[in-house]
């Protein structure tokens, strides 16, 4: 029964940490529980360490880590189900399953760490605090790149808002939760450890951490901040909200989005109009005759450019990309998604047979450079991004190795029709205004079904479409120069930074433990 009550407050704090990132209620990052959270499932490793049994408690460690991350990762991305079983027909049991499955494998990175920091956290609270903090953090990191990486929902995305976020054109996601793990880890210990007066201790370090940025950035003001203004320019930002079951209908959706984004194209007046990912869906020599040509010949005079994105390709191999089109271009300005999904644009090896059991039309897509040049319109510099890349913010970070070509706006076009009306939503509006506010660059979202927003270069957003309507979002955006520290760091030596931090962190307590063991073997 002990055992049973045990495991229900991992996975329930397992749950808090999913609900953090984006609260099911309002769609709102919620620091505070994010670090309630970590705090939670730190006072429950440090009670393990302090049992006595036969069993080593590492063991246990692992098996309740586990657990934790694997209640945090289904209660993040839990609208997988909705891909694979409403839109591709799998059958729901194996869908569900698919989901359990791979937030269960993804959940071995955060089992080994609380393993290794049951078997050998020091007595020292800040020590153990710190050495918390550099476990955690290569889990976050391997979830980031290991088999082409799936990082939704690491825990940093829930200080986009709060204290912490002052850190973050600094530290980036990774850094904040690096330090968000240790701020909770050391609370925990010290209240747990804590007896009568001493609870004012606990409470005074943790506000002090957890103030202390957000009185600095208060005092310097925006004078202080690396990036500065660009100069401002209009945006038209189309929202077709082509159901998925639709898109790819010949009469219905496709005649749709045609019609719908053909007309919009040819009528915006703003200086720059863009479309979602894909909006047309179908490929240039599937189109009617002329369709593409009447969008150049639209925009190849006068001062208004276009962003539009469809797929390339000839047939074997396909490519996810945003075309540009405005006055003086020979031939359009091309971006194509470099980071592709697996299972959506390409299939790993040896599950096809998955992929097989689905009615969604999956092809084996070609990935673009890193760091493609950006679209250059009206003195601003546009970085494309598509769908799930803004997950990347080292691999948009390479974009910013030369602070004199270095975009001056980001924009992101996605459909994430394929989720339906759920928090996906707003989980991905948290990413994007998580790389706003990394680099400091305002983040433009052109999408199908949502969140269709500006977002400004302190990471809020300034102007939205309601989602799951058709409209058109006409706003102003100003564009940013200057470099944050962030960028400078990342750009230049990707994440690479914080796993040494880590490591150096995690190799210095093996160290000291060696150490001691050998003036205990000395004095024996």
């Amino acid at each position: 029964m002990k055992t049973l009550a045990r495991a229900l407050g991992f996975g329930i704090a397992g749950l808090a940490q999913a609900a953090s990132i984006a609260a099911p209620w309002n769609g709102q990052p919620l620091w505070w529980l994010q670090l309630i959270s970590l705090a939670a499932l730190a006072w429950q490793l440090d009670a393990l360490r302090a049992r006595t049994s036969p069993r080593p408690s590492w063991r246990s460690a692992a098996f309740y880590g586990w657990l934790f991350a694997t209640a945090w990762l289904c209660g993040t991305f839990w609208w997988l189900f909705v891909s694979m079983h409403t839109y591709g027909g799998l059958a729901a049991p194996l869908a569900a399953l698919a989901v359990l499955a791979l937030s269960a494998a993804l959940a071995l990175y955060y089992a080994a760490a609380c393993a290794f920091f049951v078997a050998f956290a020091p007595a020292s609270r800040a020590y153990a605090a710190a050495l918390f903090a550099a476990l955690w953090t290569p889990a976050e990191l391997l979830r980031n790149s290991l088999f082409t990486g799936f990082p939704w929902g690491a825990g940093g995305y829930a200080h986009v808002d709060g204290p912490l976020a002052a850190y973050v054109p600094w530290l980036g996601v990774y850094g904040v939760g690096m330090l968000a793990a240790g701020i909770a880890t050391l609370a925990a210990l010290l209240l747990r450890h804590a007896r009568g007066r001493a609870l004012a201790a606990p409470v005074a370090v943790a506000l002090v951490l957890l103030c202390a940025p957000a009185l600095i950035g208060a005092a310097r003001g925006e004078a202080d901040e690396a990036a500065q203004s660009r100069g401002r320019l209009g945006l038209a930002l189309l929202q077709g909200n082509i159901p998925q079951d639709e898109k790819f209908i010949p009469g219905g959706g496709i005649a749709t989005a045609l019609s719908w984004y053909g007309e919009q194209l040819q009528s915006a007046t703003a200086s720059l109009v863009i479309t979602p990912e894909t909006a047309l869906p179908l490929l240039p020599s599937q189109l009617p005759p002329g369709y593409l040509d009447a969008i150049a010949a639209r925009y190849a005079n006068g001062k208004q450019a276009a962003i539009v994105g469809l797929p390339l390709g000839d047939g074997r191999l396909y490519t996810n990309t945003v075309l540009g089109f405005g006055p003086g271009q020979g031939t359009p300005y091309r971006y194509d998604k470099h980071h592709l999904v697996p299972f959506g644009e390409f299939i790993p090896g040896m599950f096809r047979w998955f992929t097989e059991m689905m009615n969604i039309p999956l092809g084996d897509f070609k990935s673009g450079g890193l760091a493609q040049p950006p679209f250059a319109w009206q003195g601003q510099r546009i970085a494309p991004n598509i769908c799930y890349e803004d997950l990347f913010g080292d691999e948009i970070g390479a974009n910013f190795r030369d602070e004199a070509s270095a975009p001056t706006m980001l924009l992101n076009v996605s459909n994430i029709a394929w989720f339906g009306d759920s928090i996906a939503i707003d989980q991905h509006l948290a990413i994007s205004r998580m790389r706003a506010l990394e680099f400091q660059r305002p983040m433009v979202r052109a999408t199908n079904t949502g969140a269709t927003v500006v977002i400004d270069h302190r990471g809020r957003v300034t102007h939205a479409l309601p989602r799951l309507t058709r409209g058109v979002l006409v706003a102003e955006v100003e564009g940013r120069t200057g470099l944050t520290p962030y960028a400078m760091w990342v750009s230049r030596f990707g994440l690479w930074p914080l796993w040494g931090l880590a490591l150096l962190i995690v190799a210095a307590k093996l160290l000291l433990s060696r150490r001691q063991a050998s003036r205990a073997t000395s004095r024996g």
